[in-house]
């Protein structure tokens, strides 16, 4: 377990986007036999990109072991045991770096599904990343994040069915398994209602708790509440997102319908720039949805949030959509604005000068991940629907 005098960590989400080459899993399709064993070397470099950044926290991809839980392809189903040796060697790494793993299967994972062959499923998918864990030999700090799930026309009964799904997972499942309050269906006082049913550890998500909290909790008290369900001795996690400030760019077909009319835009429609005569697409923008997460985190916001949680231990995964990038530019804006914040999580003015190097490298330029995260309200929508 994690030593009480640990700085507290801060983590991104399995994609490397500050230094190009990173694979976070074996990408191959099927008929090139990828496997468990390629996708651990490939990540084995990312913990070594991790310790020379000093990056202590990492999500692994939900497809670290390719098909293994596929129905139609059993000659993948054994990967996770064949992989024994590589499990056990990648986790002593892993802990002789010091750096805390998890991973938040997909968003497909539902253990409230009506549909018992879903949940099934499901269950099947969180036992094999589960194993994967046991066999890295780590310790219950590992954990792997889901949601309730989704409503399926009845709140109670959803939320309610999330237990019977609990109930029917194997211990070693139970063991790792932690429940995050969501954005837009299932609130904090959601996710405590089942905690006191089953006991199952709690996530707090800072920008999911701003978007649905619907029994107006107050934010310190749910929180503690949240850190609470975690067993003595065993560090909790929670996460962090600002939330997308800008337009919205989506791309619309402009059919030719519209093109022979000549009202190729709707009135008061704003677009990103003129739409010729001719086209076939335009850009419109739009406001922001607040259930989207931001390239990067907002320094004030964040030091915001840890003066309100002064007093409290627990580790950080960032969920800026510029991954680690977002972490180079988070420290040394913490140093320079809230340096009270900053050495809570074991960053000092000594680190000044190598922190200032990291943000002159990102001037190079860098990208942000548009793919939505599985925490996005959007990505949520589109599977539990």
């Amino acid at each position: 377990m994690t030593d009480p005098a640990r700085p507290m960590r801060l983590g991104f989400p399995v994609k490397v986007m500050g230094k190009p080459g990173f694979k976070s899993n074996d990408t191959r399709r099927w008929q090139k036999n990828p496997h468990l064993k390629c996708s651990l070397e490939e990540v084995s470099k990312i913990l070594d990109y991790l310790a020379k950044e000093k990056l202590d926290m990492y999500r692994l991809s939900s497809d670290l072991a390719p098909y293994a839980t596929h129905p139609d392809m059993p000659q993948f189903h054994d990967m996770v045991a064949e992989s024994d040796a590589e499990l056990a060697a990648f986790g002593k790494k892993a802990r002789e770096l010091d750096i805390r793993l998890s991973f938040h299967p997909s968003q497909y994972v539902l253990l409230n599904s009506p549909d018992a062959a879903l949940t099934e499923k499901s269950i099947w998918d969180l036992s094999s990343q589960a194993e994967m864990l046991d066999r890295m030999g780590l310790d219950d700090e590992a954990v792997m994040i889901t949601h309730v799930g989704g409503v399926y026309d009845d709140h109670d009964a959803s939320r309610a069915r999330w237990i019977e799904g609990w109930e029917k997972c194997p211990e070693h499942v139970r063991r790792r398994l932690v429940l995050e309050n969501d954005d837009i269906r299932f609130s904090a006082a959601d996710a405590l209602w089942i905690h006191e049913r089953t006991g199952v550890r709690l996530v707090f998500d800072y920008q999911h708790f701003w978007c649905l909290n619907p029994e107006r909790l107050d934010m310190r008290q749910t929180f503690e509440k949240f850190l609470a369900t975690w067993p003595e001795g065993v560090r909790p996690k929670m996460h962090f997102s600002s939330p997308r400030t800008e337009m919205r760019e989506v791309k619309q077909k402009i059919t030719a319908k519209q093109r022979a009319s000549g009202k190729t835009t709707k009135k008061g429609e704003l677009t990103k720039a003129p739409v010729k005569a001719n086209a076939r697409v335009k850009t419109v923008l739009r406001p922001p949805i607040w259930t989207g997460h931001a390239d990067f985190t907002n320094p004030f916001e964040f030091a915001t949030f840890m003066r309100m949680a002064e007093g409290l231990v627990f580790d950080v995964m960032m969920e800026g959509k510029s991954k680690d990038v977002s972490l180079l530019k988070l420290r040394p804006d913490l140093l320079r604005f809230a340096p009270d914040v900053a050495a809570r999580f074991g960053i000092y003015p000594e680190d000044a000068a190598e922190l200032a190097a990291d943000e002159v490298e990102l001037d190079g330029g860098v990208d942000a991940d548009e793919t939505p995260d599985v925490d996005e309200g959007d990505a949520m929508l589109e599977a539990a629907e």
